[in-house]
């Protein structure tokens, strides 16, 4: 059979001898001649000359990749059509009539409907057979106008409004109607059918690739074959699909596509059909003399030539497309173009591998595995996916796969995950189809992905591992067909080679990420708990203790994953939830591991019993059992077993994730809806009796003795620590724990002879049995009870104010842990004294903000104790935020937090960060002035420490310049929502660089002038009516502070970040500078009379000029105030703000000097922060100001007119609960 055209034939010049059709000697020839221009084409990045002539075969000649390759030949002249302008090409048979029409038919030369095949279409609403079927009808009646609908329907689905008319269909060649479609083309929108949004156009897409795909099946026994509509209608593709309007290059390449795709599987049925016919054929010739039929051998012979000329003019239109269409537009500008081309050429491979299965077409592929768009690399994965799955196609590959091997295994690292999943499972069917290909170095970058966070991933390494390592090994040791997956040696293999797998991985804490990731395809492995459990409690096992270790971890995870049917923390999964048949068979599997590891684990914990490591998780699997199958099974006796073990394992150990566990596993079974919950109830007093006792009597002979040894000691603290576990889970209030600890950490403060091992459980003790007596407040609770809990509080709090000052550091950290807020309606509110506030934040510079020669001698410690202790300090911050938002602390102690922003931004800025989102939820206006305080307070600092000359230069400075930065950007994008806060904090800022005078008559400038510096970090968040005010009270306030003018640094740079642009050239560098006049038409001023202050400025509540837009969407204008509920008693917007008034002409604006700057504050506020004994800064009395302040600042009072502070967020203060954060910069 003829060959279908291949890549390697040449591309530019003289017609090739393969091409037979007539429509490829037209079509072909034309191909670039029938656009206006060409459009730009984007070759795929990361190929190179030397990488294609490492994949080019020897046959393949030298012009071959001319068109993607060398880019001096991409401006080959095409050459010219060889046939007419509208001569009809020679057809094979079947011809109806010529294109060139003389007349229509004696008929009135009208447009014909444009828009009813379109809409059709669109609407996708009725079955595309009977509209192809309905437009073959108008054909046969006038193909002529049948055609001309066709047409414009491909162009009604490119966006253009323009149609083809009789007059242009007659007169004009297919280039002349493309540049005048061009022309008419409206691109003032973007979208088009393919990329249009909306409800309407939601189905386009599917509707026209399935209208293409009909029209040439219903045309593959008539119109397919005559010359007239399909080469015409592809010789237009080709046309509009090299334009340079971006609407027509992608619908027609879509259509190109699609009809290649059918053509594709026409010409495959063909080849079968051909194939039959010539089986027929040899069956009846090789018939004797006597059986032969002459008169079908004809028939037969007749019919191969039909076939023979039917498959020549199929692939001489698949030639023309793949050449007019394909080997362009792959490597097109467009990422969505390429994706179609890519998608489509692996549908033909697929289909019609005989002819398109070869390297001349896979190189394509391969290419664009370096595209840089993700949906196009991602088509390449899928494309190759369908071509690996079958084992015999995979065969032929060979050679593409050893030239594009690397780039394929290097994809399992892409950068996006859904091309990363798709590579893993090219691999997987690489390994399953083609022995030997992959090697081991090529596999160990897939074994690390199955503990990454993506779950998705980590499913796909699963799946390529269960195929590399356990499936070979278990099918060699099993029997034969799905049996072989139970039989016991195939799972003990898997096991051996499961525990030796994540022993190589070394990372033995992650047996829930290695179990899930395996979970979708050996899951029928991991839920074999018989074999799990069997193995675990074999003698001869032939386990080690790290092997016994992870075992157990394995069949935990394995469990939890069955009950609960969700990944373990941390791993990123798309799924919202469990379908109806997950949930079944989840409920199907937690009774089964119920029924099955309940009479075993009192067996497994009697074993394990002495191995801390091993009981802890063995505990956790209370939470993963239908407990209720203790009752409807009979299951009492296992039960009592459980209880014994459960009583031993708390004597025996005192780690706290033991005590941890058996408490919760406790706390499970003592549930009052359970039948046995007397016996549960009763196991637990015996249990907590036995400890009380214990603890009274050490406790007597700790009272009593002033010396303990050892033993007594750790006898001691393993008590409270077991009660500890305990009461954290269980309500142990009636054994009244609490006075006896009272004494014992009482006697601690006074006489220092307690043991510190046994402090800090007893403060846990004592912290508890607080909150649990909170639990039990209601609204019928006593005065005499609430009285009696506030005094435990305040006892509480004194306890740890005084281990503040301890010098053990883990007694210092556990206050600063049991400080809380109480969330209950009737709870006595207590807040700490002053002292512990100031005590706390002393801890914290002394525990938390350490300088990098305190930590300690970095390379001596290892990298987890590190990691470790960083968490530690985290936590310690985390806690001491908490206060603050909780309102346990007041929140101008923030400010110790937030001036360490910029300098510990690595190892705290999360945190910082979503306090200081918080703190400006709760108050805005407070918060914007703790910021400028944590500034006061670092530059008081550092000018006690170098004096106040040559601040500017050094590097702390320059820090805190930063900082200013940090919280500038703090501050957001909505500048109009801040503008108040802004002017506020520059109108302070101002005050404290000047609250400071140097000695009368001297030229020096004042100590805090520096400031300035810091508060030019702020201008750009101000409007520029703002900065105008802003310039003019500060050239007031320095004539106040000395008449003569001198050239102060900082004043100048403040003076510039005020108005860099108007004044600079008007900056005097002998005095402070002047605000600019605005200039105004009208009566002149006398003269010697000095502007007033008040026509000077700009209202502060004047609207900002309308900045340009940048969206085509008009947004709709913030208001000047927050949205927000207001306070009782404040005013309305009318008395709060003074509207401003545009004077037309010569008017200009005018207002009271009462009214300037009206600072938002909170003058009900009742903080403790006048009572905290921190910098003098922050106890600073404005009372005490200079006098010229005091009178300059009335201008910027407005009694009562203040603005409006949101009220506290109504979201939870959670986030903070978590200190792993992920650390974002603005």
């Amino acid at each position: 059979m003829p060959t279908l055209w291949s890549p390697s034939s040449q591309l530019h010049g003289s017609a090739s001898d393969s091409v037979s059709s007539p429509c490829q000697k037209s079509v072909g020839s034309t191909q670039m001649a029938l656009s206006p221009c060409s459009s730009t084409s984007l070759p795929c990045d990361d190929r190179n000359s030397q990488d294609t002539a490492e994949w080019d075969s020897p046959s393949v000649s030298t012009n071959e990749d001319s068109d993607f390759e060398d880019s001096s030949r991409r401006n080959v002249k095409k050459r010219a059509a060889k046939r007419p302008r509208r001569a009809a090409p020679v057809a094979k048979h079947r011809k109806k009539r010529s294109r060139i029409v003389s007349s229509w038919n004696g008929k009135s030369e009208s447009v014909p409907p444009t828009s009813d095949l379109f809409d059709a279409v669109k609407a996708a609403k009725s079955d595309m057979q009977s509209l192809v079927d309905e437009w073959l009808e108008n054909y046969k009646q006038d193909e002529n106008a049948g055609f001309l609908e066709l047409i414009n329907f491909f162009i009604r689905s490119c966006g253009c409004k323009s149609i083809v008319t009789p007059e242009m269909f007659k007169m004009m060649s297919n280039s002349e109607i493309i540049q005048h479609l061009t022309e008419q083309f409206n691109e003032d929108s973007g979208d088009y059918p393919l990329t249009a949004s909306g409800p309407s156009w939601k189905k386009f897409h599917g509707s026209f690739c399935e209208f293409v795909k009909t029209l040439v099946y219903q045309c593959q026994y008539s119109l397919l074959y005559d010359s007239f509509p399909m080469d015409d209608l592809i010789s237009l593709l080709i046309g509009l699909s090299d334009s340079q309007v971006r609407a027509f290059r992608h619908t027609s390449t879509l259509a190109a596509m699609k009809l290649m795709t059918s053509l594709v599987r026409v010409a495959l049925q063909l080849s079968l059909h051909k194939d039959n016919n010539q089986r027929q054929y040899e069956a009846e010739r090789n018939k004797g003399p006597e059986q032969r039929a002459l008169e079908r051998l004809e028939s037969l012979l007749e019919k191969r030539k039909e076939f023979q000329e039917n498959q020549e003019e199929i692939e001489g239109m698949m030639n023309a497309i793949f050449r007019g269409v394909f080997v362009h537009r792959y490597r097109d500008i467009l990422p969505e173009i390429r994706a179609i081309c890519i998608e489509e050429i692996g549908c033909w491979m697929q289909s019609y591998s005989t002819s398109f299965l070869n390297d001349s077409y896979l190189k394509y592929i391969g290419w664009t595995l370096h595209d840089k768009h993700k949906d196009v690399r991602l088509k390449c994965l899928k494309a190759l996916e369908g071509l690996y799955s079958n084992q015999e196609l995979s065969t032929r590959m060979e050679l593409f796969t050893n030239r594009f091997k690397d780039r394929m295994v290097s994809m399992v690292m892409d950068r996006e995950c859904e091309v990363a999943v798709e590579a893993i499972r090219l691999l997987t069917l690489i390994l399953k189809n083609m022995e030997g290909v992959l090697t081991n170095a090529d596999c160990e970058k897939i074994y690390s992905i199955v503990y990454i966070s993506n779950r998705a991933m980590a499913s796909s390494a699963g799946e390529f591992v269960y195929w590399k390592i356990f499936y070979p090994e278990c099918e060699a040791k099993a029997v034969g067909g799905r049996e072989r997956r139970r039989s016991p040696q195939a799972q003990r293999t898997f096991i051996y080679l499961l525990l030796a797998f994540f022993m190589e991985s070394e990372h033995h804490n992650h047996a829930a990420y290695l179990v899930d990731s395996l979970w979708d395809c050996a899951g029928s492995y991991l839920k074999d708990w018989e074999s799990l459990t069997s193995l675990l409690l074999q003698k001869d096992q032939n386990l080690g203790d790290v092997q016994e270790r992870m075992l157990i971890e394995i069949l935990v995870s394995s469990a939890r994953q069955a009950a609960e049917g969700q990944p373990p923390v941390g791993r990123i999964t798309g799924k919202k939830g469990l379908t109806a048949k997950e949930r079944k068979l989840q409920a199907y599997d937690k009774v089964k591991l119920a029924e099955h590891l309940i009479p075993l684990l009192p067996q497994l914990l009697a074993k394990f019993s002495a191995d801390a490591e091993n009981v802890a998780p063995l505990l956790h699997l209370l939470s993963y059992f239908d407990l209720s199958i203790y009752c409807t099974q009979r299951l009492e006796k296992h039960l009592e077993l459980l209880l014994q073990q459960l009583q031993e394992v708390v004597v025996k150990h005192v780690e706290p994730e033991v005590l941890e566990a058996a408490a919760r596993g406790l706390y499970l079974l003592c549930k009052r809806e359970f039948t046995f919950f007397s016996r549960v109830d009763f196991a637990r007093s015996q249990l907590v009796d036995l400890l009380t006792d214990r603890f009274q009597q050490e406790l007597d002979d700790l009272m009593q003795s002033s010396f303990l040894d050892e033993d007594e000691v750790y006898s001691l603290t393993a008590t409270l620590k077991r009660l500890s576990a305990f009461y954290n889970a269980h309500d142990l209030t009636r054994w009244e724990i609490y006075e006896p600890c009272s004494r014992l950490l009482q006697k601690a403060v006074d006489t220092g002879e307690v043991p510190h091992q046994v402090i800090l459980p007893a403060l846990s003790l004592v912290y508890f049995s607080i909150l649990w007596t909170l639990t039990h407040i209601s609204e019928s609770t006593s005065q005499k009870q609430l009285m009696s809990l506030k005094k435990r509080m305040v006892a509480f709090c004194e306890l740890c104010q005084s281990c503040l000052s301890d010098v053990d550091p883990e007694i210092q950290e556990q206050p600063s842990d049991d400080c809380r807020g109480t969330g209950f309606p009737k709870a006595p509110c207590l807040f700490p004294e002053a002292t512990l506030q100031s005590e706390l934040a002393s801890f914290l510079m002394d525990h938390v903000f350490l300088q990098p020669g305190e930590l300690g001698n970095g390379q001596s410690q290892e990298d987890h104790v590190q990691i470790e202790l960083l968490h530690q300090r985290r936590r310690l911050l985390a806690g001491f935020c908490k206060l603050l938002l909780y309102g346990v602390l007041e929140l101008d102690a923030a400010s110790d937090v937030f001036k360490h922003y910029n300098k510990f931004y690595e190892d705290y800025g999360d945190i910082i960060k979503e306090t200081l989102t918080r703190a400006r939820q709760i108050d805005r206006c407070q918060c914007s002035r703790i910021l400028l305080l944590s500034l006061k307070q670092l530059y008081t600092e550092l000018m006690q420490e170098q004096g106040p000359q040559g601040l500017t230069e050094l590097p702390a400075f320059i820090e805190m310049r930063d900082l200013a930065r940090r919280f500038a950007l703090s501050f957001g994008p909505q500048q109009l929502h801040n503008r108040d806060l802004v002017v506020m904090l520059h109108k302070e800022g101002i005050k404290f660089s000047l609250s400071e005078l140097p000695p009368a008559g001297s030229s020096r400038e004042p100590p805090n002038l520096a400031f300035l510096e810091l508060l030019s970090e702020f201008s750009p968040r101000l409007f520029h009516q703002d900065k105008q005010l802003l310039l003019s009270y500060l050239e007031k306030c320095l004539q106040h502070v000395s008449k003569a003018r001198h050239p102060w640094g900082p004043v100048t740079t403040y003076y510039h970040s005020l108005n860099p642009v108007e004044n600079t050239a008007e900056a005097s560098p002998k005095g402070p500078p002047h605000s600019k006049k605005r200039r105004v038409e009208g009566p002149c001023r006398p003269q010697g009379e000095e502007p007033s202050f008040q026509e000077e400025s700009l209202q502060l509540n004047s609207s900002p000029p309308t900045p340009t837009l940048t969206s085509t969407a008009v947004k709709r204008r913030q208001s000047l105030r927050p949205v927000g509920k207001r306070q009782k008693g404040r005013p309305g917007p009318r008395s709060e703000l003074i509207c401003s008034q545009q004077l037309s002409g010569t008017q200009k604006f005018k207002m009271s000097s009462a009214h300037y700057f009206q600072i938002q504050c909170d003058p009900s506020g009742s903080g403790l922060g006048k009572q905290l004994t921190r910098l003098s800064l922050m106890e600073e009395d404005e009372e005490e100001e200079l006098g010229l302040l005091d009178g300059s600042s009335e201008e910027w009072q407005g009694g009562d007119k203040l603005l409006h502070s949101p009220s506290p967020s109504e979201h939870g203060l959670d986030l903070l609960d978590t200190t792993e954060l992920n650390m974002e910069d603005f």
